[in-house]
């Protein structure tokens, strides 16, 4: 019997999209993520495909033979509910902000600011500093972080 295609609920991050086309597919949903993160950097179409597909595949416990309709609605209501608690957490979290949290928006305002300073400034032996350089720079940078942290245990 070949297995159907659903959002996985014991393997979600967000909607279990990634998680459900990992069973599907028999892959480890990490590959899948990365795709759709590297997708939604590149030009963007990767958020679009992923809502597209929150909307269109039915979760686990709706596997039943439903029509596209009800998946949709389905789909869209469980958005809509995603879009309400995520708006309460802002809400919250904006009356009461996390101060390691200020201080780490703080330091990256302060870092773009300097780029884009020095960007303007156009002094010849800092043509190298462009956007080319620095995204895959920071992106490197942001992995071994992650990587040293996890080694670490923090």
């Amino acid at each position: 019997m070949k297995s159907r295609l659903y959002r996985s609920r014991d393997n979600a991050m967000i909607a279990g999209v990634c998680g459900g086309l990992g069973d599907y597919l028999s892959i480890d949903p990490t590959f899948i993520r990365v795709f759709f993160v590297l997708l939604a950097l590149s030009n963007g179409i990767g958020v679009f495909i992923y809502l597209l597909l929150w909307v269109v595949i039915p979760g686990q416990d709706r596997v039943k033979d439903r029509t596209l309709g009800e998946v949709v609605r389905s789909g869209v209501g469980e958005i809509a509910d995603q879009a309400e608690e995520l708006r309460d957490d802002l809400r919250h979290n904006l009356k009461n902000p996390n101060p390691q949290a200020l201080a780490y928006v703080g330091i990256g305002l302060i870092i773009l600011g300097a780029y884009y300073l020095i960007q303007n400034l156009r002094l010849p032996w800092l043509r190298w500093l462009d956007s080319s350089v620095i995204w895959p720079v920071l992106i490197i940078f942001a992995g071994v972080v992650l990587i040293i942290r996890r080694s670490r245990g923090d």
